[in-house]
């Protein structure tokens, strides 16, 4: 069956608004991709998918545009469509357009965040060792952190050392980003020496840490050590300069948490609009689930009532452990507000497991008087 015309334009502006994604030299982004090319993928109408991409290449108006053509070939890599990404980064100088490192990222970008389970991952050192050779592609700090970042998701971050090593001798700049990925690695799989020792290396070759390599030690500290340890972490970063986000203080609300220290969590959060900082999806999430696992649904309540404020959705769970916490402390009518307003505020995504929240709180599929629901 073709697909028609205004499917390929859909496409193309999609790719035409996202390329800036693959146009920077200063990082490398989660690849973007059209909802319509996933959904053919899982699909498996891989020709349908051709039928969209190929037309795009001799777009008059785009194709001369690396980071457009960069996102077709990303979209093809993201379907599963390997030969036809390196196909069309092959293509790219006789469709008049240069191939750098920008088409190289988004390629290896897009592998590297692909599910496990297709087994992609797995090519892009492989891929990283052949093209540039094959291609005439000079590699950029960009590329070395995807390869340091694919090690890392292998959970084998001492492969990552090396690649320092040969910027190094390549002279290309080592940022703080390719650090932050390695300590991340490394205190996840457990080696916080390992950690603290390139910390240090930072340090001594002048490169100055960001916030992001901050939370990262943030991160494991909240995870081990105290409430106070924290604090004197994002003392650091005040000292240095930097400005803790919403990131820095998550990890902060839940090492309280995890101490059993409610009300410090709660005014943590009830301070983060002082801090310039807005809560999101993950404050509400685990907030939520801790005050309720603590049997505070009142408190629990408050932060869904704020998020729900904010656009924010809590995942099901904690929902779940809300509305039958109310319920059993005899809340109902709390209950019934909390799934009437999830009802209103995401109809789109209030179906399967989330409709079975309208049971427990005894209301039909049909009924949502005013009285049950909350404005937003």
């Amino acid at each position: 069956m073709a697909l028609p015309v205004t499917s390929r334009r859909q496409i193309a502006s999609f790719l035409l608004h996202y390329c800036r994604f693959f146009s920077s030299a200063a990082a490398a982004p989660r690849p973007p991709f059209d909802p319509e090319i996933r959904r053919l993928a899982r699909l498996r109408r891989f020709s349908d998918i051709e039928s969209l991409l190929e037309p795009l290449k001799k777009d008059r108006e785009n194709a001369s545009s690396e980071p457009f053509l960069a996102s077709v070939v990303a979209s093809y890599a993201s379907a599963g469509m390997l030969d036809h990404a390196l196909r069309t980064l092959d293509e790219l100088p006789r469709l008049g357009s240069p191939r750098t490192a920008i088409s190289f990222n988004a390629l290896l970008s897009t592998l590297n965040h692909s599910p496990r389970r297709f087994g992609r991952r797995r090519l892009v050192p492989e891929l990283f060792a052949e093209l540039p050779r094959k291609l005439s592609i000079a590699p950029d700090a960009v590329s070395y952190g995807i390869l340091a970042k694919n090690h890392c998701l292998a959970g084998e971050a001492k492969k990552a050392f090396p690649i320092i090593k040969e910027m190094e001798e390549k002279k290309i700049e080592v940022t703080a980003v390719i650090y932050t990925t390695i300590l991340d690695s490394l205190y996840k799989e457990g080696k916080p020496q390992e950690a603290e020792r390139l910390w240090k290396e930072m340090s001594t070759k002048g490169i100055l840490p960001d916030l992001p390599a901050y939370n990262v030690r943030v991160m494991y500290r909240a995870s081990i050590g105290k409430p106070k340890e924290v604090l004197e972490l994002i003392g650091e970063i005040k000292a240095a300069g930097l400005k803790p986000d919403i990131i820095t203080y998550n990890y902060l609300i839940a090492c309280y948490c995890s101490h059993g220290r409610f009300e410090d969590a709660k005014k943590v959060y009830k301070e983060l609009e002082e801090k310039g900082c807005v809560p999101n999806s993950s404050t509400c999430k685990s907030l939520v689930l801790a005050l309720c696992k603590n049997g505070d649904f009142g408190g629990g309540l408050d932060v869904f009532m704020d998020s729900m404020k904010h656009g924010k959705l809590p995942d099901l769970g904690s929902v779940k452990l809300l509305v039958e916490g109310l319920v059993k402390a005899s809340k109902l009518r709390d209950a019934e507000r909390v799934v009437g307003g999830l009802k209103k505020k995401f109809p789109e995504d209030f179906v399967g497991e989330w409709k079975k929240l309208e049971k427990v709180v005894g209301l039909s599929a049909d009924e949502e008087g005013s009285d049950n629901t909350m404005t937003a």
